[in-house]
Formats: C-alpha cells, structure tokens, sequence
C-alpha cells in the first residue's frame, strides 16, 4: 500500500528529472524547474498532513482541516498541478499541455466525487469547512 500511495508522487520526480536532462538553460527553463520544485514539495506536505486519512479511492475517514487543508480542500491535487505545469513549462514542449488539460480534468472530476462523500459522512461539519476553504 506504500508503494501505492506514493506512486504518483514518485512518476512526476521521474518527470522532473527527465526534464531536468533536457535543459536549454533559459530563463524559462529555470522557472519551470523552480515552479515544479515547489509544486512538488508542497505536494509531499499535503500527503503527509493528510496521514492516514489518505486513501486511493473516495473514502471518509477524517475531515482533516489543519496545515495547508485549512486554506485549500485539495492541496495534493491542486499541488500536484502546479508542480505537473511548472515541469511542463520548463521542457518547453507545448504539446504536453493536452496531457496536462486532460490530468486536471480528471483531478477536479476526483475532487467533486470526493467532496459528495466527505458530505454525507461530515454533514454541515464538511459544509462549514467547504464554505471557508478553497478548491
């Protein structure tokens, strides 16, 4: 389940480190890089606040709300994108932007279901914090 549940987060190093071998060194490039860098880190910080209530598929095992889900309701997706774009942005191959489109579809789909079973387990608990967070 480890392996599992970092999966994702270690394909998009994978990524950055393909990006990193095909460096232009442009301004571009380095902004890109740094984009993804934080991108990511912010991402390994929202799994690990999420702890044990992380979980591959919609499931309602904690209404967490501290750390950076007190401010954003899905950091590991919103995070996750910004790092995808900002390593995007540094390869500089704008064809890649379809993929990206189609991966932040899917993460807002995955969000909305999960915002459904957050509300029938946490009720006006989920609404109160829905109504004073972002995304």
């Amino acid at each position: 389940m480890f392996l599992l549940k970092w999966l994702d987060f270690w394909m998009s190093i994978a990524f950055g480190v393909f990006v990193w071998t095909r460096r232009d060194g442009s301004a571009r490039f380095y902004a890109g890089m740094a984009l993804g860098v934080v991108g990511l880190a912010l991402w390994a910080l929202a799994r690990i606040q999420l702890g044990k209530s992380f979980s591959v598929t919609a499931q309602a095992r904690a209404l967490v709300t501290t750390g950076l889900y007190s401010k954003i309701r899905n950091p590991i997706y919103f995070f996750a994108g910004i790092g995808y774009a900002g390593f995007i942005i540094a390869w500089g191959k704008w064809f890649a932007f379809a993929g990206f489109l189609t991966y932040f579809l899917f993460q807002f789909l995955r969000a909305h279901k999960e915002a459904k079973v957050l509300e029938a387990a946490f009720g006006d608990e989920y609404r109160r914090y829905r109504a004073q967070t972002w995304f």
